[in-house]
């Protein structure tokens, strides 16, 4: 039998979309309803170190000073504390029976009719006052290429003979990022530098980079870690999963189609990185998982290392992306961000077991506060194309924008904005909160 921790969380009480919180502007919030729940690290106004906290409505709920107050006990009590501190590496690496515990009490706190109102209403603060930070120290950064459709189109950018390799439906092909350039939502982002060659010249130049473009992507954090030379199962890999984030692995196209080859994405990935704030957890998205969608017939089967019954069954989520652009001459004209892509995480080839299965195959360890990025998911029609190498078709059809401006690829003064929605009939719906970065010029 498994251990419960290892499973996936079902829906309970705390997913009651008729559950209301005393917290006004949490009823029916976009991102925040009492059904979320999501931690992060934040800065109070006035103050100079970050604590842990958990979003509702448009507040905050400061949880060292719900500890410091009383309102935990038990096993919610020993999450409250680690979830307390500057980061939330210690509270990650707990596992899923602390943090459920967390969140039912979180839940009974915040709740319409709480007797602990009084007492938690001194520990909010306004999120609009507050600093939002990275919630963990990442160790370790690795980026997928788990968006099929993506995989495809940007291949037959790169390859029209050949554009989606052999081994794409035999391993979850990712590779090793910086984890040092990734930065909270809302920290800008500067144009990188690097070697560009086109294909005529004869020699590459040194100079800022021309193609600058976005990627779509679900982050993945993970909890408890494995040691060094023992491989996650696929049964088990649920337990390694803490929670999950939006992610927008910046991209430079034209350092990338020089430098990709032998070894792949250097230059052109780790410049930066933005992710949302937010840690929204397994928990919160128990109404929201599915099957995985069934291999196109002809696919191999995953090898017996990647197939597990269970993750086949509810291993996939249904979370709704979309990815908007503001340059600066639509902030100067009042004109609202315009939605460059549509798509939806149900289009994954593979699930975030698989990923963490695969993963620590080799005996590979991964950490608490270590991040995994899907890849960029794209539906399979144009308007899901999650980033614009992909829209442009590698900048020949340039994106018309209601100020009368095109985009081939991105400015500076551009901003793109990442937002996310878990939606089902019969829950409550919840949002990831904001992942957002303005484009700096070159240095």
């Amino acid at each position: 039998m498994r251990d419960a921790q290892a499973l996936p969380a079902l829906p309970d009480a705390t997913h009651d979309p008729a559950l209301l919180s005393w917290v006004p502007d949490a009823n029916r919030h976009a991102d925040f309803p009492i059904q979320n729940l999501p931690f992060g690290i934040f800065t109070p106004p006035g103050q100079d170190v970050p604590r842990g906290g958990v979003a509702i409505g448009a507040s905050i709920l400061d949880l060292a000073a719900a500890h410091h107050a009383g309102l935990f006990t038990g096993a919610a009590e020993i999450a409250a504390a680690a979830a307390s501190r500057e980061e939330l590496n210690a509270f990650l690496a707990l596992g899923a029976t602390p943090r459920r515990a967390l969140r039912t009490r979180l839940s009974a706190i915040l709740a319409a009719g709480s007797r602990d109102q009084h007492t938690a209403e001194r520990c909010l603060h306004p999120a609009a006052d507050c600093t939002l930070r990275l919630p963990a120290r990442i160790g370790g950064y690795t980026d997928f290429y788990v968006g099929i459709h993506h995989a495809t189109n940007v291949g037959r950018v790169f390859r029209p003979d050949n554009p989606l390799l052999p081994n794409y439906k035999y391993v979850p092909i990712g590779y090793h990022g910086r984890a040092s350039s990734v930065r909270a939502s809302g920290t800008r982002v500067r144009r990188p530098k690097g070697q560009l060659k086109v294909p005529d010249a004869e020699a590459p130049r040194f100079a800022p980079c021309e193609r600058l473009d976005y990627e779509l992507e679900l982050g993945i954090w993970i909890g408890p870690g494995n040691a060094l030379g023992t491989p996650v199962p696929m049964g088990e890999a649920e337990h390694h999963v803490a929670g999950y984030c939006l992610l927008n692995d910046w991209s430079a196209r034209d350092i990338q189609a020089w430098e990709y080859q032998p070894l792949g994405p250097f230059l052109s990935k780790n410049f930066g990185s933005t992710i949302s704030a937010w840690i929204v957890t397994p928990e919160a998205l128990a109404p929201f998982r599915m099957p995985q969608p069934a291999r196109p017939e002809g696919d191999p089967p995953p090898l017996p290392y990647l197939l597990d019954e269970a993750d086949q069954c509810q291993g996939a989520l249904g979370v709704v992306l979309e990815a908007l652009i503001l340059t600066a001459d639509m902030r100067k004209k009042g004109l609202p961000p315009y939605r460059l892509s549509r798509s939806n995480t149900c289009h994954m080839y593979w699930t975030v077991a698989q990923m963490v299965a695969h993963h620590t195959s080799g005996g590979c360890d991964l950490n608490p506060g270590d991040l995994l990025g899907s890849g960029t998911i794209s539906a399979p029609e144009p308007g899901g194309f999650g980033s614009l190498l992909e829209i442009t078709r590698g900048g020949k059809d340039p994106v018309a924008l209601p100020s009368g401006e095109t985009r081939r690829f991105l400015e500076d003064g551009d901003e793109i904005i990442l937002r996310a929605r878990a939606e089902r009939q019969g829950a409550a719906s919840i949002g990831f909160g904001e992942c957002r970065a303005r484009i700096l010029p070159a240095a």
